[in-house]
C-alpha cells in the first residue's frame, strides 16, 4: 500500500479509535452509576437515589404502573420497604452506549419486606442514562414481571 494512501487509512481509523475509548470511558461510568444506584435503592438512601435520578425520571413496571422520581424518593424516605437484597445478578449487566444516551440492562435480584411481608424475586431491567451537563443521570427505567426461577445451577441468561 502507497505510503500516502496507509497515512489516509490511518487518518480514518483515529477517530473512530478515540470514540472506542470514549466509549469504554463511558460505559464504564454508566455501569458503576446503575450498580451505584441498586446501592443505593437497598439502603433507602433517597439522598443518594436523587443525585442520579433525571428531575423527569419515570420507572414503568411490567404491569404498566408508572412512578416518578418523587415516587421513588418519598418511598425511600418512608422506608416501609426493607432490603436484604437489590442488587445485579453477576454477569447479567450489559452497557450499550450510543453518544449521550446509555441503555444497562441486567437481571436484579430483590428480597426483603414490604410492611412486614417478605418478598423475594428477580426480574430483568433497562436503565436509560442520559449525559446532562451535571454527567450521566437515569432519565427512564422499564422493569419486567417477576421472572420464574431458574433450574438449580442453570447460568444467568444475557440480554
Amino acid at each position: 500500500m502507497p505510503l500516502a494512501l496507509r497515512g489516509f487509512v490511518l487518518a480514518l481509523a483515529l477517530p473512530t479509535l478515540g470514540a472506542h475509548a470514549q466509549t469504554d470511558v463511558d460505559r464504564a461510568a454508566v455501569a458503576a452509576l446503575d450498580t451505584a444506584y441498586q446501592a443505593a435503592v437497598e439502603r433507602n438512601d433517597a439522598e443518594a437515589m436523587g443525585r442520579i435520578l433525571a428531575d423527569d425520571f419515570v420507572l414503568v413496571i411490567g404491569t404498566g404502573a408508572v412512578f416518578t422520581r418523587e415516587d421513588l424518593l418519598s418511598a425511600a424516605r418512608g422506608g416501609e420497604t426493607v432490603y436484604e437484597h437489590q442488587v445485579e445478578e453477576s454477569g447479567t449487566q450489559a452497557v450499550r452506549v450510543w453518544g449521550d444516551t446509555a441503555v444497562v440492562t441486567a437481571r436484579l435480584w430483590l428480597k426483603g419486606a414490604t410492611a412486614g411481608k417478605p418478598f423475594e424475586r428477580r426480574l430483568w431491567f433497562s436503565d436509560t442514562y442520559v449525559r446532562t451537563p451535571n454527567g450521566w443521570r437515569y432519565a427512564f427505567g422499564q422493569a419486567s414481571l417477576p421472572l420464574p426461577e431458574p433450574p438449580a445451577g442453570a447460568p444467568p441468561q444475557q440480554p
